[in-house]
C-alpha cells in the first residue's frame, strides 16, 4: 500500500518538474522572440515563475510582452504549486513509510523466540543467513551497516541497524528469548566482546563465534562460546574433502581442480596458492608445523607434491618440506602477501 502511494508522489513530482522546464523554455523563447537578450529573458522568467516580486528588468510596455509575463505568471506559478505539493507529499510519506517500517520491523523481532542472531552481515553472515533461510530457521540480523542492512532487508531477512557489541542492540535483537547467537564479525576483539555480553546476558545461549587468528579460540572460549568456527580451518578442510572426493588427488597440476576449489575458498574469504619451495628459500628442510606456525596461523599447507612425484594430501604436521616440493596453500585474503 505505501510502496504504491511513494510511487505515485513521486510519479507527480517528476511529472510537474517537466512541466516547468517545458513552460520555462518556452517562456525564454518567447522573451528572446519579443527582442530582448538571454540573459534578461532567463531572469524575468524565473523572477515570474517562483513570484520572487522584484521589478521587472525591462519595461513589459506592449500587448505581447504582456501576453508573455501573464501566461507565464499563469503556467508558472500554477506549475510551481504543483510541484511544491508533489515535494511534500513525497517526503511526509517516505518519512511515514520508513517509521512504519521500523516499528513493523520491531514488532516482528519482539514476537520471535527460540531463534538465531546473525552478528554481522559480511561474506560469511550472508552464508549463514541462506542456509538458514534453507532450513526454514527464524533468524535476526544486527548490522552496523546501513549498506549491508539494506542489502539483507531485500533479500527478505529481518535485520537491526546497531552495534552487537553494545548490550541494548542485543537485548533489541532478542537476546534473551534466542536459542543461538552467531558472531560473525571478521574483529576478533569484537566478536570476544559480543560473546561475553551475550552469555551474560543469556546463560542457556548457545554461542557460535568467529575467529581469525588460532591465539583468538581459547580467548572466545573462556568468554562462553559453545563453538568457535576459523574460516581458514574450514577452507583447508573443504579443499581436503574435494580432494579425496575427486577423481585425481594430485591438485597441484589440475587446473580445473584449483579452478573448482578457488570458486569455493571465494565465498569464505580465502585464497588458494601454488608454490614451488627453492632451493635456498626459508621454507627449505622447516616441517610444516614450523611453517605454519611462522606464518601465524594466516595460512595452512594442505598438500605436498614431493619432488620424487609421490602427493601427500592432509601431511602430517612433522613432514620435512625439501626444495623443488610443491605446496598446495589456502590463506586468508593476502596471507601469503
Amino acid at each position: 500500500m505505501f510502496a504504491t502511494l511513494l510511487q505515485s508522489p513521486l510519479r507527480h513530482l517528476i511529472f510537474g518538474i517537466g512541466y516547468m522546464l517545458i513552460v520555462m523554455t518556452a517562456a525564454t523563447s518567447l522573451y528572446l522572440w519579443a527582442g530582448w537578450d538571454l540573459g534578461d529573458a532567463f531572469y524575468m522568467v524565473i523572477l515570474t515563475v517562483f513570484t520572487v516580486g522584484f521589478d521587472e528588468v525591462r519595461p513589459i510596455d506592449t500587448v505581447l510582452l504582456r501576453t508573455i509575463t501573464e501566461c507565464t505568471i499563469f503556467f508558472g506559478c500554477t506549475g510551481m504549486i504543483f510541484v511544491t505539493g508533489a515535494l511534500f507529499q513525497f517526503i511526509t510519506i517516505s518519512q511515514l513509510q520508513q517509521l512504519l517500517g521500523t516499528t513493523r520491523m520491531k514488532s516482528q523481532i519482539d514476537q520471535l523466540k527460540d531463534h538465531v542472531i546473525v552478528c554481522g552481515y559480511g561474506r560469511i553472515g550472508q552464508m549463514l543467513a541462506r542456509e538458514l533461510k534453507s532450513a526454514g530457521r527464524r533468524f535476526v540480523i544486527v548490522e552496523q551497516s546501513e549498506e549491508r542492512l539494506a542489502t539483507a532487508r531485500e533479500a527478505g531477512y529481518l535485520g537491526l541497524h546497531g552495534d552487537a557489541t553494545d548490550e541494548e542492540c542485543l537485548k533489541t535483537a532478542g537476546v534473551m528469548r534466542a536459542r543461538t547467537i552467531a558472531t560473525v564479525l571478521p574483529d576478533d576483539a569484537a566478536n570476544v566482546f559480543i560473546t561475553l555480553s551475550a552469555r551474560n546476558l543469556n546463560k542457556s545461549l548457545q554461542i557460535i563465534a568467529r575467529g581469525e587468528v588460532p591465539s583468538t579460540e581459547r580467548k572466545l572460549i573462556h568468554a562462553g562460546a559453545d563453538r568457535v568456527v576459523m574460516p581458514t580451518h574450514i577452507g583447508a578442510e573443504r579443499i581436503a574433502e574435494l580432494i579425496l572426493k575427486g577423481d585425481k588427488g594430485d591438485l597441484a597440476t589440475e587446473s580445473s581442480d584449483i579452478q573448482r576449489i578457488e570458486s569455493e575458498l571465494l565465498k569464505l574469504g580465502l585464497d588458494l596458492d601454488v608454490m614451488t619451495v627453492p632451493a635456498t628459500g626459508p621454507w627449505s628442510g622447516m616441517s610444516i608445523a614450523a611453517i605454519e606456525a611462522e606464518g601465524g596461523g594466516n595460512f595452512f599447507v594442505v598438500q605436498v607434491k614431493q619432488l620424487n612425484g609421490d602427493t601427500l594430501t592432509r601431511p602430517a604436521a612433522d613432514t620435512v618440506i625439501e626444495p623443488g616440493d610443491e605446496l598446495v596453500i589456502v590463506s586468508r585474503g593476502g596471507g601469503l602477501g
